[in-house]
């Protein structure tokens, strides 16, 4: 069977480095210009990583798990690579387009293809006011922190902190409270993927918060702005049968 042009890329993890020296010594590297699919061995994180270094290429990412969850990842074998890559089924991801604005001016622009979240920074709850398509909805949440998640993102820190789980074709996201003490019983809301949303912290000096794009933080912000960018398009490619629908699907079901 043939085999699309493959490049390897691996995570720091011991295990993960001596497979990638398995794989490019099993199958040819063809570099990263000249490849067609990108194989990626690490974990979630590594996955993550990888998606926003191959950004813009329009390579789709084969991952194989060597972390913690890999929810985002496929067992890993050595075996049957090109069987594996021919029957792979794709998932098409957008990310959120976050623009940060610190306390002292500077604007920081970031791209996440989980969540962008909102994070205190010292003993202090934070004080974020929420702005959705221009109309105030929160004036003011007193909390740990928010967080605005894509459907991709949907099963990991939005789970973790009671967030709805979202089908990875759903034209929605997730805008969901950390450890929320005003309004205590608000618990988030589903908002169109169209929504603009913004985040305005209030007593920033005194209550600093942090914001986060994936792994790309922004400490001290007084404002947040986040939107999908439906312009940016990433393809991550999972084993038959084991498609990440089925994934998040197979989530809500377990105890």
């Amino acid at each position: 069977m043939a085999i699309p042009a493959l490049h390897f890329v691996a995570s720091d993890v011991a295990d993960a480095q001596v497979a990638l020296e398995t794989m490019r010594a099993r199958y040819e590297d063809a570099g990263p210009d000249a490849a067609d699919v990108i194989v990626a061995l690490g974990g979630d994180g590594f996955m993550l990583q990888t998606l926003h270094k191959f950004l813009g290429t329009k390579k789709p990412i084969y991952g194989m798990n060597f972390g913690s969850v890999g929810f985002l990842m496929n067992e890993f074998s050595e075996d049957r690579l090109g069987e594996r890559l021919a029957v792979a089924e794709p998932a098409h991801i957008h990310p959120l387009r976050m623009k940060a604005v610190t306390t002292s001016g500077e604007t920081r622009n970031a791209l996440a293809f989980n969540e962008v979240s909102l994070l205190r920074e010292t003993r202090q709850a934070a004080k974020i006011r929420i702005v959705v398509d221009e109309k105030t909805r929160i004036a003011e949440l007193i909390c740990d922190g928010v967080l605005i998640s894509t459907p991709a993102g949907s099963t990991a820190y939005n789970l973790s902190a009671h967030g709805p789980i979202l089908p990875i074709d759903a034209a929605l996201l997730a805008l969901t409270p950390i450890s929320a003490f005003r309004p205590r019983r608000w618990h988030g809301a589903l908002l169109s993927h169209r929504a603009r949303t913004r985040f305005e912290i209030l007593e920033p000096r005194k209550r600093p918060v942090s914001a986060v794009a994936d792994d790309e933080e922004v400490r001290n912000v007084a404002s947040i702005d986040v939107a999908e960018d439906r312009s940016i398009a990433m393809t991550m490619l999972f084993d038959a049968g084991h498609s990440l629908d089925e994934r998040i699907l197979a989530e809500q079901f377990v105890d």
